[in-house]
């Protein structure tokens, strides 16, 4: 844990180097603000001794003092405002700058690490980052800075003026801040399981809203309200906990705060008998008192919110410091495709500790063939598209594209050179315009309509009020699963990539709208290299080559009429249970 927050403060210093001038100056302010503040009870010490001496013609001195006192508390007044400003400056530069890096090195992460964590609750941890830097900025700068140069400067006075007090006050620091460092300390544990408690109940909302029509379906609410309750409900206990903690440690403060006052004005007043101290000392002590009491009665609370703040920014910082599964190859370079041959060599793949998926799978796809993949589920069919968009690594083996291993060209050239149309495709919540140009950010709105009409996705979207411009919902929710398809063709069409790989692409559309696309596809498909996954075979009777998977291991392949002949063959079965279902209908 404490590696952890330690590697959190690195990352925060790190991004505050570069506005390093901003904090002189913000620094600069407070020093100021505090010089004046500390000086300032001087002069009251003074005026309160002439008026103790009660002589009417030290009015103009009294005037003059109370003159110095207006305009330092101007001073004071126009340094704190000053260092605000900065800082305010300096947070908001290097808040943008963290959310600028979780959003760069958490999308770095491969396809696994979100298929296993909720969306909800990394979006939490990414703005709570940002946030966790500017609580602890306002602590260090604002707050405990202030507080740890406004009593040394107290000390040193008082060290000057007053040496026994200097020493009661200096001992009676010393504890006050031990104690409350060390009731930090051991209270962060609670801190660090009140923080993955929030995160925990954010998954499980993200989790249900983004599954609401489940919880309609399957009458899913009260199973779902009674775990999210007994979540919000831990979490409630492990908040009061964290509190009553803190309410704990106030009382112990409080009773500091009285024995300090007892023993400063205690030994003041023996000084006064003794003669050693004026009217105006006690106004000088009265004002350095309540200082140092406005300053310490937060440092606890201050140090504890260090503690929670650096708690809930862990998780991020964990995340950050969790090297990317899927890397570039040092001198990687652009993957070049000028003929779109692939190949599988001696491929050897599973996840994590589960059974083998690929051993020593050997696969070749020529340029501009059109390729199915078929079989049954689990058979390898999927992971064949994973592997070879390197969403996920293979043990051993290779995959080449035109002779160029992908796992020593970059990642961002090997994407550019596929075009996927998925089973399920996901839009953004933006509009069909730009969900369709996603494919190609550079294309014309009439390249994008063309490609629309290719996919047969203009003949619906005309049809709405905004047209182009409406916006799909979250994840495309607002559209048909055949409509998001097409929208997904249209914008494997306009992309133009020299491989493509459609992944049940017509599994949602109706046979009218599926009869439609065929044509765009065959347009799509010409002088490209095309995997197809699909489980209606009659989407892939045209298909140069079928091949048959089955527990990872190629098992027939040829053409469809082919295929259809081989005795007991897995491709003849699934066609005879297809096509038995046709009749039968």
């Amino acid at each position: 844990m404490q590696s952890l927050s330690r590697k959190t403060f690195n990352i925060f210093a790190e991004h505050s180097r570069p506005y390093a001038k901003t904090v002189i100056f913000m620094m600069l302010g407070l020093v100021f603000g505090v010089a004046f503040d500390t000086y300032q009870p001087f002069l009251f010490k003074a005026l309160f001794n002439l008026l103790a001496a009660g002589q009417i013609g030290a009015v103009p001195v009294m005037l003059n003092i109370v003159w110095q006192i207006f305009f330092i508390g101007l001073g004071s007044w126009a340094a704190w405002r000053l260092s605000g400003w900065f800082l305010s400056l300096y947070e908001a530069r290097v808040m943008s700058d963290l959310l600028n890096t979780c959003f760069a090195y958490m999308q770095g992460h491969s396809y696994t690490f979100f298929s296993n964590n909720f969306a909800g609750s990394l979006v939490r941890k990414i703005n709570r980052y940002s946030r966790t830097f500017e609580d602890l900025a306002d602590i260090l700068f604002q707050n405990l800075a202030q507080t740890t140069l406004q009593i040394a400067i107290i000390v040193v006075v008082m060290f000057f003026f007053f040496p026994p007090l200097a020493w009661i006050i200096l001992l009676w620091a010393t504890v006050y801040i031990y104690f409350n460092y060390r009731f930090a300390r051991w209270k962060i544990k609670y801190d660090v399981a009140r923080a993955a408690q929030d995160t925990k109940v954010s998954g499980r909302l993200a989790d249900t809203v983004s599954n609401n029509i489940n919880l309609k379906l399957f009458n899913g609410f009260d199973r779902e309200f009674d775990e999210y309750k007994a979540q919000t409900q831990e979490l409630f206990r492990l908040r009061r906990l964290g509190w009553n903690l803190g309410t704990l440690s106030e009382t112990v403060q409080g009773f500091l705060v009285v024995i300090l006052e007892l023993a400063v004005m205690y030994g003041a007043v023996l000084m006064w008998r003794q003669g050693k101290l004026t009217v105006g000392d006690f106004a000088l002590l009265q004002a350095y008192l309540i200082q140092i009491f406005q300053q310490l009665w937060n440092f606890g609370r201050f140090v504890r919110r260090i503690y929670e703040s650096v708690a809930d920014a862990n998780e991020m910082t964990e995340i950050l410091e969790t090297p990317h599964e899927i890397r570039d190859a040092a001198g990687a370079l652009d993957l070049k495709v000028a003929r779109g041959k692939i190949e599988l060599r001696g491929v050897n793949f599973s996840y994590e500790n589960n059974p083998p998926v690929l051993e020593n799978f050997n696969l070749v796809i020529s340029p501009g063939e059109r390729a199915a993949l078929i079989g049954p589920s689990g058979g390898g069919k999927s992971t064949i598209v994973k592997l070879l968009l390197r969403f996920t690594d293979i043990q051993s083996g290779e995959i080449l594209i035109d002779g160029q291993n992908i796992a020593k060209v970059t990642q961002e050239s090997l994407r550019a050179n596929i075009s996927l149309v998925p089973q399920e495709p996901i839009l953004f919540h933006r509009s069909l315009m730009e969900n369709i140009r996603y494919g190609q950010p550079k294309a014309t709105d009439e390249q994008v309509l063309q490609a629309a009409k290719l996919a047969h996705a203009d003949e619906f979207i005309s049809h709405f009020p905004q047209g182009y411009e409406t916006y799909v919902g979250e994840r495309g929710v607002k559209l048909s699963g055949g409509e998001r398809q097409r929208v997904a063709i249209a914008r494997a069409i306009l992309k133009n990539a020299p491989i493509l790989v459609l992944d049940e692409a017509t599994s949602s559309l109706d046979s009218e709208s599926e009869h439609f696309i065929q044509d765009a596809l065959k347009n799509l498909m010409k002088n490209k290299s095309v995997i197809v996954i699909a489980h209606r075979l009659s989407t892939i009777m045209q298909m140069d080559r079928i091949i048959v998977l089955e527990n990872g291991k190629i098992t027939e392949e040829g053409k469809h009429e082919e295929l259809l002949k081989a005795e007991q063959g897995t491709y003849q079965r699934l066609w005879n249970i297809q096509a038995g279902g046709f009749a039968q209908g």
